[in-house]
């Protein structure tokens, strides 16, 4: 098998997992990082050990030497960042949420369909061995039938009108950020629900600080998801069936440990090796869809991405949030 050459634009906080973590990736090594500040490039470079640093994402784009690229910049350039690399002929992994609304995620989906290129959003949960080893636990039916989630993510996050997380320019709001994993979670487990009651406080800077939602299914399941950038919340996630439930512990999103706990008291513990952060699984996945040509990930496929937005935007809808 040959080797998947990675580039990454946004050079981050995240990007900086990303790159540390593909050192853990088979058949993949980071080849190229791109900044609008070359010095800032060249570091990034020397750090995680790329072979080149570009001043601009065109001229990234314009290497042949590059295979995929991982988008890691803030929300609202997701959409221009990913038709750019597809329109270059490159593969695209785009940091969730995929981009800002719905119109945003199919116009990339089309692009990547016209040039007949691979794709994926990077919800990097989906491929980590926790999330797989509850996949797994729910289609053996030890739970039984699911009847509730519940799910939270939150954190105290130090207030700056101007800083992406409350910037409404910048994509800001807890939902889209960090709202996005519960929604995402349900949607894997549950679908998409028949009902949805949603309230959500919003800041002076006009995103929301603070989310909170109640799903209902048509077999009498619940889901009751929040996010907030006001508080620390426990940030796990409880799946309740009739048989049993599991428990994803904090932080559930990230590597982590489950619990499984049966009607009759008996428990079992499942804990995981991770060499990295975690993110090595997602790239992982996306090297083995291009080294075997596959277009989508089955485990994530295009049309998964497009369901999470339309969720998203109708939750937004609900609570009034226009971008």
């Amino acid at each position: 098998m040959g080797t998947i050459n990675w580039g990454i634009i946004g050079l981050g906080r995240i990007a900086e997992k990303f790159a540390h973590d593909l050192q853990f990736v088979c058949n993949a090594k980071l080849y190229g990082v791109a900044s609008r500040e070359k010095d800032k490039a060249e570091e990034f470079r020397v750090k995680y050990k790329a072979e080149k640093a570009y001043g601009s994402y065109e001229e990234m784009l314009q290497d042949a030497n590059v295979d995929v690229v991982y988008i890691a910049t803030p929300h609202v350039m997701h959409a221009e960042n990913t038709i750019a690399s597809l329109n270059a002929g490159k593969a695209v992994l785009c940091e969730k949420p995929f981009a800002m609304n719905g119109q945003e995620v199919q116009a990339m989906v089309d692009k990547a369909r016209e040039k007949d290129i691979f794709l994926m959003e990077a919800i990097w949960t989906r491929f980590l061995p926790t999330f797989l080893k509850v996949e797994h636990l729910i289609a053996e039916r030890v739970i039984g039938d699911i009847l509730q989630i519940k799910s939270d993510f939150g954190y105290q996050a130090v207030y700056d009108k101007e800083w992406r997380l409350f910037n409404k320019k910048l994509g800001g709001g807890s939902l889209l950020d960090i709202g996005i994993y519960p929604v995402f979670l349900t949607l894997q487990l549950l679908g998409k629900p028949e009902n949805i009651v949603t309230s959500a406080v919003i800041g002076e800077t006009g995103v929301d600080e603070s989310w909170v939602a109640g799903f209902t299914y048509k077999n009498g399941a619940t889901a009751s998801l929040c996010s907030t950038f006001m508080a620390n919340t426990p940030v796990e996630t409880d799946i309740c069936g009739t048989k049993g439930r599991i428990k994803m512990h904090r932080m559930w999103h990230c590597p982590s440990y489950l619990t499984l706990t049966m009607n009759d008291g008996a428990e079992t513990v499942f804990k995981f090796d991770v060499k990295g952060f975690g993110y090595e699984y997602e790239a992982q996945e996306v090297t083995n869809c291009l080294l075997t040509g596959r277009k989508e990930s089955a485990l994530l496929p295009l049309s998964f991405s497009i369901s999470l937005m339309e969720m998203l935007d109708d939750v937004r809808e609900r609570i009034g949030l226009h971008y």
